[in-house]
């Protein structure tokens, strides 16, 4: 049985909190606030239950589905709040937006040139930072991933938030000692 092959060992669910990053990291780049991406990840989810039976594959396979339905659905939700006439080039940049996020938290935790095994091991990591960014105080978890994730300056961060760079600079700090406690007690 080839990897592809194997089911996947966790439900869509496992993924949630993965998929919730992904859509603020979207969002905050020009639709935050108009859309909830607590709403585009529950539909992706919807979607991946009702067609849980078509599904064969493994966790990588099933996580990047997830990705790309969510991408649909973020799509989906931009044009309903636009309204606009359909521009195939932003449906698409979407897209490669929401995969470009996805490679760029990866990037964060192992380098390109792993094996397999050390590639599993970094999906599990990043699993388990976004379970841990949901923990922590939205003020700190907006602050990291503007800062680290989306690669802000400390005053585009703090202007993006509506605080001093001293005031981000401290969440960043408090931000980042939590997410390191999080993470350490999650092993």
């Amino acid at each position: 049985m080839t990897d592809s092959e194997r089911p996947p060992t966790r439900p869509p669910e496992a993924f949630r909190s993965y998929l919730l990053l992904l859509a603020r990291l979207q969002l905050d780049q020009g639709l935050g606030g108009r859309i909830d991406p607590s709403d585009v990840v529950q539909q992706t989810l919807l979607e991946a239950h009702a067609k849980a039976a078509q599904f064969h594959g493994d966790d990588a396979a099933l996580l990047a589905w997830l990705r790309q339905a969510l991408a649909n659905n973020l799509r989906d939700a931009r044009r309903a709040l636009r309204r606009a006439k359909r521009d195939v080039r932003r449906e698409l940049s979407l897209a490669d937006a929401v995969e470009s996020s996805s490679a760029r938290l990866e990037g964060i935790l192992a380098a390109a040139d792993s094996s397999p095994s050390q590639r599993a091991v970094r999906g599990e990591d990043l699993i388990r930072l976004a379970d841990a960014l949901t923990q922590m105080p939205t003020a700190q978890r907006d602050a990291i991933v503007l800062h680290h994730l989306q690669d802000c300056t400390l005053a585009e961060t703090a202007l993006r938030l509506g605080r001093t760079d001293s005031a981000v600079a401290g969440l960043l700090h408090r931000g980042l000692k939590k997410l390191r406690e999080l993470m350490s007690s999650g092993e």
